[in-house]
């Protein structure tokens, strides 16, 4: 009503007034938490209502974004919609340019339409009619129409689920307020009312033309059969009939849409990540995408997002999970976690495991009746989605070498596709689920889908996709095969990078994931690329002395049939002087390495199958020792110069802990546990003057970095503060640094008894890689740093690929050839 200033506060400053009307009576919310449902009338005249004020306020250019029941204040019983504290101008006074802020996405989310969810830049007057739906809908059922236990999970249900039917839970609700509400809440702005006043003009109007119902009334019964004497009726009617089916015969076909390539990029809060399997699933209506993706501090989980500009949104409870499938009807995802397979309600609730999977996991496909079947070292395996004890359906002969991957279950759920891995390259079989009878399909290829009207879709070792007419009954192909696309990122497990839905809807990576830099960084991030050519390069380390570079160059293949799928390789060391490598190891099966002090020989990781310690001279002359077996396996190691001890984490076999141990540096098998708890600890870092251990553990729920001394019982200091992990130690031990995906950050060590550091200062930051293993090092000096960097032409981490319609096209040929 009114505003000025009066009078001064203490500080001699001019208070401000403003004077709004005073509203006696309660807020909607009050109402519904004290009645939980209104009356059918009384509920649509305060929608109405509310209608009327929103319509007012769209002519006026306001967008009022949080529609809710405590917004909606009651007067004498009169609605009035209030707090437009968030409210956006549609545009500015003089008509002009939009204001709108990019990924705005404030509200409630009950109440928030799935453009305003998901941050989309164009937030209009429909985002308050879909509220306005949701609020009505509550009023009626005691409930909004999405509910669940996080603002991530009801954000899930809004965007892949449709409401329930109001007349179904409560038949006293008219057809047409039904029809309305449902119209309000259409996921497409497009698809909803007008306007706010066309939305309660049908609230009112019974007979409506703007809406319609086909919910049926429950109970009706009506003769099938006509009476007698109403057979003319029925008679034209059939002629009718008749002559509209021979119409409907030789209409025109529809037109498909054109098929659709484009590219979704991923930011860094939710960056794409490569994995063993398939990172990336698509929901079975196309609409939806799971992907495996790493957030800003490197932690890996699953996150889900629509295909068409909507951020995407973390899986709760999937920290550390993989190879992502959905459930028939879209609603549930799978995934493998902790050696476990596991399964979420996408509309929230808890994780729910289904059984054990340890050892080597390779997709898996869920079927109508709750089936699921899945690859577990080299055998095709079913069970049931509510869980219990698996069992074999195929099983490969030992003899020849092969193992059974990436099963794809029909639509009737009796029977499986799958890749067998052979000697001779990859091929596509199938497998009855009953019997477990094998059937060659006479094709090369690998990671099988298939799409509903008969297209069997796989990817041969080039990355070229193709799909062929499939007769899913006998089992054959019927036609030849055509190319979709080319440039499918290949993993070396012999997948295909690639997600598809029933009605095909296609997603994919691309590149070779092998395809890296080594580069040397200065201290204020300037690039020097080393000559040494992309390779897929692991675990850079310098040596003591600064002049050389000890680097796995990781392999995509191994020539013994019980390595095939391997990513290990060898240990190479770059010269910076004179700019050239030599190879250390020739086993194909080395993980990492580290100096010794002395700088003469190397220590590294070999699997062989379990990971163990080795040790070889740094200049090639002689065989590798080993230096430390253990039941399970063993990964990265540190050791400084003068230091009595040296540090190791091991993995728990069937588990993704990983622990740190100690042991003395002249009996390392004496070891001891340092950090043996249930979190993930990793990246040990021992100080140069031995004293101090930092490290990366999740404990909080995110990595981050600790430093604590090796005595037991010693206290530890928590030093990244916004996630961090693979820590470094540089000049002297007074430098402490560690990385996050994109930057490095330093800490300076203070001097005293105790551990004391200053708050991290970023350095630089970069398209580097990150990974388990600490992918990266600092100089001795610490002027340098050696990164493993993704060239700018790679797509990794970044962007995925997507095609549309493409099957629609291919239909309407086929049907065009066969008329």
């Amino acid at each position: 009503h009114d505003s000025g200033t009066v009078g001064r506060g203490d500080g001699g400053t001019e208070i401000v007034y403003y004077v709004m009307p005073y509203v006696e009576g309660e807020s909607l919310r009050d109402r519904l938490k004290r009645e939980h449902q209104l009356p059918v009338d009384e509920a649509i005249r305060i929608a109405r209502e509310v209608a009327s004020a929103l319509d007012y306020a769209h002519r006026h250019g306001v967008v009022h974004r949080d529609i809710k029941p405590e917004n909606i204040l009651l007067h004498d019983g009169q609605a009035l919609v209030a707090d437009f504290g968030i409210a956006l101008a549609a545009s500015r006074s003089d008509g002009g340019t939009r204001m709108t802020e990019t990924g705005m996405s404030l509200g409630t989310p009950h109440y928030m339409a799935p453009e305003q969810a998901m941050g989309e830049r164009e937030i209009t007057p429909k985002a308050d009619i879909y509220a306005l739906g949701c609020v009505l809908y509550e009023m009626l059922t005691g409930e909004p129409p999405f509910t669940g236990p996080t603002a991530q999970a009801i954000v899930a249900r809004v965007v892949t689920e449709e409401p329930r039917s109001l007349t179904l839970q409560r038949r006293t609700i008219p057809p047409n307020v039904d029809a309305a509400v449902r119209r309000a809440l259409e996921k497409l702005p497009a698809d909803r009312f007008s306007t706010a006043a066309e939305f309660g003009e049908a609230l009112r109007n019974s007979a409506s033309s703007s809406v319609t119902t086909s919910v049926p009334v429950a109970g009706a019964r009506r003769s099938l059969l006509p009476a007698p004497r109403s057979l003319l009726p029925w008679l034209i009617a059939a002629c009718g009939l008749g002559w509209g089916l021979w119409q409907v015969a030789h209409r025109p076909q529809p037109v498909p849409p054109p098929a659709e390539r484009f590219t979704l990029v991923f930011g860094r809060e939710a960056a794409l990540a490569d994995g063993t399997g398939s990172p990336i699933a698509v929901s079975p209506d196309g609409s939806m995408i799971a992907f495996l993706g790493r957030d800003s501090a490197g932690n890996l989980q699953l996150y889900l997002r629509g295909l068409e500009r909507v951020e995407p949104v973390v899986v709760p409870g999937t920290f550390n999970a993989d190879q992502p499938f959905f459930s028939p009807d879209g609603r549930h995802l799978g995934f493998r976690q902790d050696s476990k397979l596991r399964r979420v309600a996408l509309a929230g609730g808890a994780v729910v495991t289904i059984c054990d999977v340890a050892g080597a996991f390779f997709g898996a496909s869920w079927g109508i009746g709750d089936l699921i079947v899945f690859s577990q070292n080299g055998r095709i395996r079913r069970v049931s989605a509510s869980g219990g004890q698996p069992s074999d359906v195929a099983v490969p002969d030992s003899g020849r070498s092969e193992a059974f991957r990436f099963p794809e279950l029909l639509p009737d759920a009796r029977t499986a596709l799958f890749t067998a891995v052979t000697d001779s390259g990859p091929a596509l079989r199938a497998v009855r689920i009953e019997d477990g009878v094998v059937t060659p399909l006479g094709q090369q290829g690998m990671s099988p889908r298939y799409v509903d009207g008969g297209h069997l879709v796989y990817a041969e070792r080039d990355g070229t996709l193709f799909t062929a007419p499939f007769d899913a009954g006998r089992l054959r192909l019927t036609g030849a095969p055509q190319p979709i696309t080319d440039g499918v990122r290949i993993g070396p497990a012999q997948v295909a990078k690639l997600g598809i839905s029933r009605t095909g809807s296609l997603a994919y990576l691309s590149g070779a994931a092998s395809q890296r830099d080594l580069v040397l960084v200065d201290r204020s991030g300037r690039v020097q690329v080393l000559p040494a050519g992309q390779q897929r390069y692991v675990a850079p380390r310098f040596s003591p002395d600064g002049r050389r570079i000890a680097v796995v160059y990781l392999s995509t293949s191994a020539a013994a049939p019980a390595n095939r799928g391997r990513t290990n390789g060898d240990i190479w060391l770059w010269d910076l002087a004179v700019r050239n490598s030599q190879r250390i190891t020739f086993d194909t099966a080395s993980v990492s390495a580290e100096w010794r002090p002395d700088g003469r020989r190397l220590v590294f990781i070999r699997e062989q199958p379990a990971a163990m310690l080795f040790t070889v001279p740094a200049d090639g002359s002689g065989r590798p020792e080993s230096l430390l077996a253990r039941s399970n396996p063993v990964y990265e190691l540190s050791m400084v110069a003068g230091a009595r001890h040296l540090v190791f984490r091991e993995n728990k076999l069937g588990s993704l802990d990983r622990d740190i141990w100690m042991a003395p540096v002249d009996s390392p098998q004496a070891a001891v546990p340092v950090l043996v708890t249930p979190f993930d600890e990793r990246n040990p870092a021992l100080s140069p003057d031995g004293r101090w251990l930092a490290y990366a553990s999740n404990e909080t729920g995110a990595l981050e970095v600790y430093v604590r001394g090796l005595a037991e019982g010693s206290g530890r200091t928590r030093i990244s503060t916004v996630g961090g992990a693979e820590p470094r130690w540089a000049q002297g031990g007074r430098e402490l640094l560690f990385r996050t995906a994109d930057s490095v950050y330093s800490v300076s060590v203070l001097p005293g008894s105790e551990f004391r550091a200053s708050v991290p200062r970023a350095l630089f930051g970069g398209r580097f890689v990150v990974s388990t293993t600490t992918n990266w090092d600092v100089s001795p000096d610490g002027r340098q740093f050696v990164m493993v960097r993704a060239p700018e032409s790679s797509v990794e981490g970044n962007a995925l690929h997507v095609v549309l319609h493409w099957f629609e096209q291919l239909r309407a040929q086929r049907s065009g050839d066969a008329r």
